[in-house]
């Protein structure tokens, strides 16, 4: 039965969230930035309170009871008012902590740029990182879990908001001396036979890339055989002879900095991408969030 002078804290809230949306109790006591021994008595404290099981747990699996998804909603509500809370009583838009999910693709060539410019122009922001795929970002949007998240657009996910900061075009890399090096007028056919380089699953460039050569029925000699978990693996890979890979124009500064790579690009209308910042429906910072869009739009990488 439930206290009813009990009054769960938002870190017992935060704490709930996170495990039923990663399911798993390691994973979501670093997300949120806690041991996994406070996130557990966390979590206890707030079953104890309120007298019910909200997380069922064995050695083998997590799962959400059937009032831990009926509560689910109510406590993502809760931690959304209280962010709109503190963010009102900063007084100057955005301020306070920030969790921010961005995509393996975007994060080494933006943050570098952008933390500092944070810094600058919003002072009382504590910017939180948080590096992922697409699919756990967009499950830490719909969760609560995150804030924001810079990804690729679009989403196809119901319930966020997508601002478009820019759009960039797929560079080829090839080894130095490539037959292919230095072309500008490339067509997505010329990937037919390539061996081709790929992130390994999970990685929406992936996804990508295989569109790209779907798009011209081209059909690359290699796909899968090499698989990275970034793209400074898959460019090293290129570099010793493995295959050639698509870049985004973000990256390529950063990734042939060595000299050892060429590149090649593609004719007009080029295979691309358009990267944007997701927010949820819900949010009552929309109007600072736009405002963090154009810092990020206007300190792009290229």
């Amino acid at each position: 039965m439930t206290d009813q002078t009990y009054q769960p804290t938002l870190s017992q809230l935060r704490a709930f969230v996170a495990i039923a949306e990663y399911r798993h109790f390691g994973t979501a006591a670093a997300r949120l930035g806690v041991s996994q021994p406070t996130l557990s008595q966390a979590l206890a404290a707030l079953e104890n309170g309120l007298g019910l099981q909200l997380i069922e747990r064995s050695t083998r699996r997590v799962l959400v009871t059937a009032a831990g998804m009926r509560l689910l909603p109510k406590a993502m509500a809760t931690l959304e008012a209280a962010d709109r809370f503190v963010a009102s009583a900063t007084g100057d838009g955005l301020g306070g902590t920030l969790r921010m999910g961005i995509i393996p693709t975007v994060a080494p060539y933006v943050l570098p740029g952008l933390l500092p410019e944070l810094r600058k122009k919003l002072p009382a922001l504590r910017p939180q990182i948080i590096e992922d795929q697409t699919a756990r970002l967009l499950d830490g949007l719909r969760t609560g879990v995150l804030d924001v998240a810079l990804l690729a657009l679009p989403t196809e996910m119901p319930g966020l908001v997508e601002i478009p900061l820019y759009t960039e075009e797929f560079v080829l890399v090839t080894a130095r001396g490539h037959e292919l090096a230095g072309r500008k007028d490339l067509s997505a056919s010329a990937l037919n036979a390539l061996p081709l380089l790929l992130l390994d699953e999970g990685h929406c460039l992936r996804d990508q890339t295989l569109d790209v050569c779907r798009s011209a029925d081209a059909h690359p000699s290699a796909v899968g055989d090499t698989r990275a978990a970034s793209l400074a693996t898959v460019v090293q890979c290129v570099a010793g002879g493995l295959g050639v890979t698509l870049i985004p124009e973000m990256a390529v500064t950063a990734e042939t900095a060595r000299g050892t790579l060429d590149t090649a690009r593609f004719a007009a209308p080029a295979p691309g991408r358009t990267i944007g910042l997701a927010f949820r429906v819900s949010s009552a910072r929309a109007d600072d969030y736009e405002y963090l869009a154009a810092i990020i739009r206007v300190q792009r990488p290229i």
